[in-house]
């Protein structure tokens, strides 16, 4: 590995990186493992692409950036693997960025849509889109009362509660009573959210036992796939690292129903988007600058359609792509490198 210098920040990238005059796309991030199959489409793009691991290191702002593009692919999830510091590093970068007029994708804007689910659900409401009926609650003090004054105006309904910094199901459970609850909180099992923040939800249930995931690349719907709930809970990252422990072991997702069958899958293509929001949703991303991301919604069994998550850092399920009619990591490898070479200069011109 080398450093880049002045920044300190670690990178890798396939053979040299890049020199001074050719510019790359520079992928910001801090989990390696999620990043193979986009490498493997990068390389069959052929656009030069560099690995920004934001994981320490310091950054001199008196240094100017690189020329090329920056794609920000930074995980709520980031302090399950011992990043808590990537967050604040990310913003910082992002911000040295921008104000160096350096093009971004996915910037320092919607870093705080990854962080916050607040920020998302207020965003999605604020934009006619329906979202689950959410409250914030801040600090583990306040919990059990605000869940007291929730399930009061909803009498008989299970609730969620889940973080607001999630990804990967943190946090996530079910409860039929505020009384659940409170036990579940007095105990040794009670996750506190990274950010203080955690959010009581309604639950709703799916019409057929699936939620519905938009993946959207420069606005573009790539294709949509289905995650069965009843073996897949709560845990619903498509990513094969997402799946597996360290051990080496298949996890067991928390809210699944049951474990799958030899050969079940928990993802599949859904072919037929027909009465989903996918223009209001395309509305939405573009009016918030997000321009890759992976949106889950819920069809329920009363005719709602419920969008419940933005992820924008958004992975790709292998077995869908394999049946799928265009690949993710393809579509972002081509998009990128449209970005790269409008800001590259073409030789012979200053």
């Amino acid at each position: 590995m080398s450093s880049v210098i002045g920044t300190g920040i670690e990178q890798r990238a396939a053979g040299e990186l890049p020199r001074a005059d050719r510019p790359a796309v520079y992928a910001i991030h801090e989990n390696p493992d999620w990043f193979g199959p986009f490498a493997a489409a990068f390389a069959r793009e052929g656009v030069p692409v560099v690995e920004w691991l934001l994981v320490g290191g310091s950054l001199d702002l008196t240094e100017p950036p690189p020329d090329g593009v920056f794609w920000s692919r930074f995980s709520a999830s980031s302090h399950t693997r011992g990043h808590l510091g990537s967050k604040d590093q990310t913003r910082s970068v992002l911000s040295w960025l921008e104000a160096a007029g350096r093009r971004t994708v996915n910037g320092r804007a919607v870093l705080e849509f990854e962080v916050s689910k607040v920020a998302q659900l207020s965003a999605l409401r604020a934009a006619g889109i329906d979202t689950p009926v959410t409250t914030a609650v801040f600090g583990t003090d306040a919990l059990v009362p605000a869940a007291r004054r929730f399930a009061a105006a909803r009498p008989g309904q299970p609730f969620l509660i889940k973080h607001n910094q999630g990804g990967k199901g943190l946090g996530v459970q079910r409860f039929d009573s505020v009384a659940e609850l409170e036990v579940h909180v007095a105990s040794a099992a009670f996750e506190e959210p990274v950010d203080g923040v955690t959010l009581l939800q309604e639950y709703v249930p799916s019409a057929d036992g699936s939620i519905t995931r938009l993946e959207f690349v420069a606005g573009e719907l790539v294709y949509a796939i289905r995650a069965d709930t009843v073996i897949g809970g709560f845990q619903l990252c498509p990513a094969d690292a997402c799946a597996i422990g360290p051990d080496g072991a298949p996890i067991a997702p928390p809210g699944a129903l049951r474990a799958p069958a030899p050969g079940e899958q928990v993802f599949s293509l859904r072919e037929d988007v027909t009465g989903l929001p996918v223009e209001a949703i395309r509305r939405f991303l573009a009016g918030a600058g997000i321009e890759i991301a992976g949106v889950e919604l819920i069809r329920t069994a009363d005719g709602r359609v419920v969008v419940y998550d933005v992820n924008t850092n958004t992975n790709y399920n292998p077995v869908v792509e394999a049946v799928a009619p265009a690949s993710g990591p393809g579509a972002i490898a081509r998009y990128l490198g449209q970005l790269l070479a409008a800001v590259t200069p073409k030789p012979g011109r200053a």
